[in-house]
């Protein structure tokens, strides 16, 4: 049992809504991850990979959202907490949005909720791991005030690692 709340699955910004996973986002998941450059996964291995979502999400108690846009109502991406290459009591924040997407404060508008929703959970700080490539990645977590703690070496190149406070 962990000693830490839920972490709210119910997150609206100005612009935006993240909500638990459904499997009608299967395809627009599919199209997402495609956009990798690294071809188009299976809708139905998607599915599964939804349906292990929901499942860690009810065993951890933290989640990787989709994100709509309000207005337009349309998914155009995902962010969330991750245990990923850290641990549930420092999780990792992750999110990934369409490149149509990129640009509009889309990431940092999501990322900052999920900051909140990781505080209301009593957690203490957040890790981050990016791509060194990834600039735009990168800045988002800039102004979220997420500052570079060091850089590792993997198979893909080299990934900074960053942590954040939480108040």
């Amino acid at each position: 049992m962990t000693p830490y709340a839920t972490m709210p699955y119910h997150l609206r910004t100005e612009r935006l809504i993240l909500r638990p996973w459904a499997e009608s986002d299967a395809t627009d998941f599919c199209a997402l991850l495609s956009e990798r450059g690294k071809g188009t996964p299976e809708v139905e291995h998607i599915r599964t990979s939804i349906a292990e979502l929901l499942t860690a999400t009810a065993t951890t108690g933290i989640a990787l959202l989709p994100i709509e846009r309000r207005e337009e109502g349309d998914f155009i991406g995902y962010c969330g907490l991750i245990v990923g290459r850290s641990t549930l009591d420092e999780p990792e924040i992750a999110y990934e949005l369409f490149q149509h997407a990129h640009g509009r404060g889309y990431a940092t508008e999501a990322a900052g909720a999920v900051l909140d929703a990781a505080a209301a959970t009593g957690r203490k700080r957040l890790w981050a791991t990016v791509g060194a490539w990834n600039t735009p990645s990168l800045r988002v977590l800039e102004k979220l005030e997420f500052e570079r703690d060091h850089v590792s070496t993997e198979d893909n190149g080299e990934v900074v690692w960053l942590t954040r406070a939480i108040p």
